[in-house]
């Protein structure tokens, strides 16, 4: 596959992650759908943390942008330089993007290991922290929590999204940084090819 096109399929994936991640960090904003939760004192750390709109989201949608217009014409048009100028700019928002995808799953994994803050017994409080994770395979448990209602299940389904899709991002511009370096040292096949056919009409 040529560099310019593998650098569009790649950055249409990480535009549609990215967005993926801002919906799940404002969603848990707004625990069960409801908007009566935003008091700081209700809502977990690694949901005001942001990782999904933040590190997930804006962090990776720059790079996925990038890598979207690093497979276009080139930043001469037909000329001869390419896509490497582009190219370059995409190595280093890919970067910047798996910086970015490894902050999302660092809050994300928190977010799962040490559960969500909630009332229970009169008290607000992360109440399966010291359950290291544990509490995820025993659904039992959840219910103990009585507001906001059935968050348990809203963070862990949230956070688990936030976790797959920053592992995802995370491939996705590791594979575009090496893309990207091929296309600022090797251009766009796709030039060559266009000459080759000239040649034999």
């Amino acid at each position: 596959m040529c560099t310019g096109k593998c650098a569009r399929c790649v950055g249409l994936s990480l535009i549609t992650l990215s967005l993926v991640c801002i919906v799940a960090n404002a969603l848990l904003l707004v625990p069960n759908g409801q908007t009566s939760w935003t008091n700081t004192n209700q809502l977990s750390l690694q949901v005001w943390l942001m990782g999904g709109f933040i590190g997930g989201g804006l962090m990776v949608l720059c790079p996925g942008i990038a890598a979207v217009r690093a497979g276009g014409k080139g930043c001469c048009g037909a000329g001869c330089c390419g896509n490497r100028c582009r190219m370059l700019r995409s190595v280093f928002s890919s970067a910047f993007g798996v910086l970015g995808a490894i902050y999302c799953l660092s809050v994300s994994g928190a977010g799962l290991r040490n559960g969500p803050k909630c009332l229970m017994n009169g008290k607000w409080d992360y109440h399966f922290e010291d359950t290291a994770g544990a509490y995820l395979l025993n659904g039992t448990v959840w219910d103990r929590c009585k507001e906001p209602p059935r968050v348990v299940a809203w963070n862990v389904t949230l956070f688990s999204l936030l976790v797959a899709a920053s592992c995802l991002e995370i491939v996705l511009c590791g594979i575009q940084l090496v893309n990207a370096t091929i296309g600022v040292f090797c251009g766009d096949c796709r030039k060559k090819q266009v000459k080759w056919r000239a040649v034999e009409l």
